[in-house]
């Protein structure tokens, strides 16, 4: 793979998992270098001569204009705000580095964390490396071979035993009959892609500008059943001496639709605990070979482990938060702490101008810290009390304060880096990858947090902060930390400061589409379900059985879908004592059965069939809250969204029961 850093002069940021590196040029309002004064800053570089100063970019008054909406001046205040509040407060001791991992480590550590370490270790697989091979596509075992390649060629280089070829776990004949299928399977989606690109206006052009078949105000589509990587593949092969954004040009933000398939749109909460496990495996695949596809390099660190804090609330890990808070309200998905603050901020911040923006005093804000630290869970902190703008402050202090960034320490770096990109689609592709990657209580946590910047952003009339400006104050929030120090090259501070609110801009105001799960990584998951309930040791006979299984299995749905309609049983045991019988069609959607169910159970008269017997209906059921769950087959268990083509999903997973619920109640917030 093209290894692009020599010849831009870029100083490879230790960025642990993926790093996409690109030259970037930023606003060309300010040719000047602006530099941060903060030594952990991202934005910074320690030989320039003006480390002890913050240069401003130029003002830009009008605050929803093209070129007003770039000002980079909340951003350098932010900084400067930071640097104050914590100069007096770290110690030495308490910055820790991450280690650069030796040649073939951060490989053998990407295979260990997508499932296919057998592949280089010393022992015989028990089959779960063909199982996950067999559902990747052509462009994603690419990935995994190069990946393989690397970490053999640093084995032989120290002189130790050679890794085991792929045709040596699973077999010459073995192999290449899986490669074939998977090519095949690669080749269908190529091909689905190809027509989707070809019919889609993608922004064209050298730098991601706006082509011209975009029409403003129309929605784009957003394209989630062919892979990213296939995507990339099936398009036009860029250049990499390709022109740079420019913010100015891509201010903009279009309007982007993922199209729903018969299968309905699937988002993250949909999937059973169980299937979710398996996303983040596919989904690190995935975004390795899309950048593999693109010509991007990508590097993993590991992070030195910190020392854990004493407190309660401020410098604990998220996850021990959010442990803890599930004891105290079960079912709760953020840290009750971060809910305190935003429903605080929501209440009485939203119309505050300025808020986010304008802090509070340092002193007030850290008396706040201590006394949050011996009140809150005793619950004899009173919110009533502070100022919206101390409350912000703590806000920004609990995510800076975390022992591992908000976004990880394996990750930050690359959420950042997802800035050089040229092709917006392909951006936000990467970056609802990377949302899919993080652990469940940063992704939870996350969330909060932007629902609540889009509360902020839409009463901009209000509190004079517009999307950009709320991305400004919130980036170096998220990306400035002890534990991942960066190494900026020298005049690339103001570009890659612009790129990071970029990021989180587009996080904000497409985070629906971030934490939607893509329908191929769904169908993927469905096939990884379908192969692990087969266990076999790795035989050429066994695996040309497994082909041919594969095969007919294809073959039986390829039947079913030519059936014109069909009938099932559906269970809704908190209604019926029995389950109801359903005739659906090509037309037949979830939320017809569901409009149908609760008509006919609340008047105690369906008539579907004879052999129904209801249980007493209270007249209380609210069709509103229920809804309809794909269980077993191919899938643990699905929540199935409203516009479900039902006769589709049966074809694609016949084995499944439906069951229909009532959506559990949410958690109360504080």
């Amino acid at each position: 793979m093209k290894d692009i850093n020599h010849n831009i002069g870029f100083t490879r940021t230790r960025i642990p998992r993926p790093q996409i590196l690109h030259k970037s040029v930023g606003c060309a309002r300010s040719m000047e270098p602006v530099v941060c004064s903060h030594r952990r800053c991202p934005c910074k570089m320690n030989s320039t001569p003006w480390k002890d100063s913050v240069q401003r970019a130029p003002c830009l008054n009008s605050r929803t204009d093209l070129s007003g909406s770039l000002s980079m001046d909340d951003f350098w205040t932010e900084v400067e705000n930071i640097k104050q509040s914590s100069d007096s407060e770290l110690e030495e001791g308490n910055v820790v580095d991450a280690k650069t991992p030796e040649e073939g480590e951060a490989e053998a550590e990407w295979l260990q964390d997508t499932g296919l370490s057998d592949l280089i270790s010393d022992h015989a697989s028990d089959g779960s490396n063909a199982v996950l091979l067999s559902t990747l596509t052509k462009t994603q075992t690419a990935a995994v071979q190069r990946r393989l390649d690397t970490y053999s060629h640093s084995r032989r280089k120290k002189c130790k035993q050679p890794v085991r070829d792929v045709r040596d776990v699973f077999g010459a004949a073995a192999s290449r009959e899986i490669l074939t299928e998977t090519e095949e399977s690669a080749r269908d989606l190529t091909e689905q892609g190809s027509r989707i690109l070809h019919n889609t206006p993608v922004e064209g052009g050298l730098g991601g500008f706006m082509s011209p078949s975009r029409v403003p105000g129309k929605d784009e589509l957003f394209n989630t059943d062919v892979a990213y990587s296939e995507q990339a593949a099936a398009g036009p092969k860029r250049n990499l001496q390709r022109k740079p954004r420019r913010l100015q040009e891509d201010c903009l933000l279009p309007k982007l639709k993922i199209p729903k398939g018969r299968l309905g749109v699937t988002r993250i909460g949909d999937l059973s605990p169980q299937d979710m496990k398996k996303i983040p495996t596919l989904a690190l695949i995935e975004l390795t070979a899309l950048c593999d596809v693109l010509d991007l390099d990508l590097k993993r660190n590991k992070a030195v482990k910190r020392k854990a804090s004493e407190n309660r609330i401020f410098g604990v890990p998220l996850s021990v938060l959010w442990e803890n808070d599930q004891k105290i309200i079960p079912n709760t998905r953020v840290p009750l702490i971060l809910q305190a603050l935003l429903s605080s901020l929501e209440k009485k911040g939203l119309d505050t101008e300025g808020i986010l923006r304008i802090s509070g005093s340092q002193a007030r804000i850290k008396s706040l810290q201590q006394k949050l630290e011996n009140d809150f869970y005793a619950g004899l902190f009173s919110w009533e009390e502070v100022h919206q703008n101390d409350i912000s402050g703590l806000l920004k202090r609990f995510i800076r304060e975390l022992p591992t960034p908000l976004l990880t320490t394996e990750y930050i770096s690359a959420f950042a880096s997802v800035q050089h990109i040229p092709d917006l689609k392909q951006r936000l592709q990467a970056l609802n990858l990377l949302v899919l990657i993080l652990p469940e209580a940063n992704r939870n946590a996350l969330k909060a947090l932007l629902e609540f910047l889009r509360k902020v952003a839409v009463q901009e009339k209000n509190n004079k902060m517009n999307l950009w400006n709320i991305s400004t104050v919130i980036a170096p929030n998220l990306f400035m930390h002890k534990a991942v120090p960066a190494k900026i090259p020298e005049g690339q501070e103001k570009q890659l400061a612009e790129g990071a609110a970029d990021v989180v801009r587009m996080m904000i105001h497409y985070q629906d589409l971030l934490w939607t799960v893509s329908s191929f990584l769904v169908a993927q998951v469905r096939k990884l379900n379908e192969n692990n309930g087969r266990r076999y040791q790795f035989y050429d006979r066994r695996i040309r059985n497994l082909l041919r299984k594969m095969h007919t299995d294809k073959e039986k749905a390829e039947k079913n879908q030519a059936e014109p309609s069909k009938m099932v049983k559906i269970q809704a045991s908190l209604f019926l004592k029995d389950p109801l019988e359903v005739h659906l069609d090509n037309g037949t959607k979830a939320v017809d059965v569901l409009k149908q169910f609760h008509k006919n159970v609340c008047q105690n008269n369906w008539n579907l069939v004879s052999t129904v017997n209801l249980l007493k209906c209270n007249g209380s059921v609210d069709s509103s809250n229920l809804v309809l769950y794909e269980v077993g087959g191919n899938i643990n268990e699905r929540c199935l969204d409203p516009d479900t083509y039902l006769l589709d999903l049966y074809n694609i997973n016949p084995n499944g029961e439906w069951i229909i619920k009532q959506n559990p109640p949410s958690p109360p917030v504080l």
